[in-house]
């Protein structure tokens, strides 16, 4: 989903393209922009992170804070989320989950902000009910942004965080009002789904 370290060529999807796994959009194939360490969340991960998420996401307004290929928040829409943000400093792969969105028409269930995810979550001051959180593996950002996260208004009260990673929870896990729900492992990618009671 972010970029970031190259993974496994099993990791990636073939051709460059993402395939919508569920919902409205099932089967369908969206292009990839071709960029340095894109991680499209393989599809077993997504699949199980959607079948944990089925009595939340219809409805839901989701944030793809490291949005990268768009994956997952495309796939949350398709599954009847209410609206996503996508959230990447990449302007070229923004654009390119731009132009997916817009193959979809769903341009107006979505809003894309070129930016940092730090500056977003700074700035933000509206509530999401399912946030994704796939940072790039090797720039350690978890710690730093899951704290910010837990200090702003971005997580309302029930809020559910997904996260994905290459170390282990027990590496950046913030502990205090963190609540695991979730977790498991595939290879070498750790990912699991938490709530986060905001501190505000």
């Amino acid at each position: 989903m972010a970029t970031g370290r190259r993974q496994p060529a099993a990791r990636h999807p073939a051709g460059g393209q993402i395939r919508i796994i569920g919902g409205r959009w099932r089967g369908r194939r969206l292009p990839v922009a071709d960029a340095q360490g894109l991680r499209p969340t393989a599809d077993r991960i997504r699949e199980t992170l959607f079948n944990w998420l089925q009595p939340d996401i219809a409805g839901a307004r989701c944030l793809d804070l490291f949005a990268g290929s768009g994956a997952l928040g495309i796939e949350a829409l398709s599954r009847g989320a209410a609206h996503c943000t996508f959230v990447d400093s990449n302007t070229d792969v923004l654009r390119a989950v731009a132009t997916a969105l817009a193959t979809l028409e769903a341009g107006g269930k979505a809003d894309c902000h070129a930016m940092q995810a730090s500056d977003f979550v700074a700035s933000c001051q509206r509530h999401y009910d399912v946030i994704f959180l796939d940072p790039p593996f090797a720039q350690n950002l978890l710690p730093g942004i899951c704290q910010q996260l837990q200090a702003s208004a971005v997580p309302g009260k029930d809020s559910l965080i997904y996260i994905e990673s290459g170390q282990a929870p027990e590496a950046w896990f913030p502990g205090g009002q963190w609540e695991a729900l979730r977790q498991k492992r595939a290879g070498a990618v750790h990912y699991g789904l938490y709530r986060c009671a905001p501190r505000h």
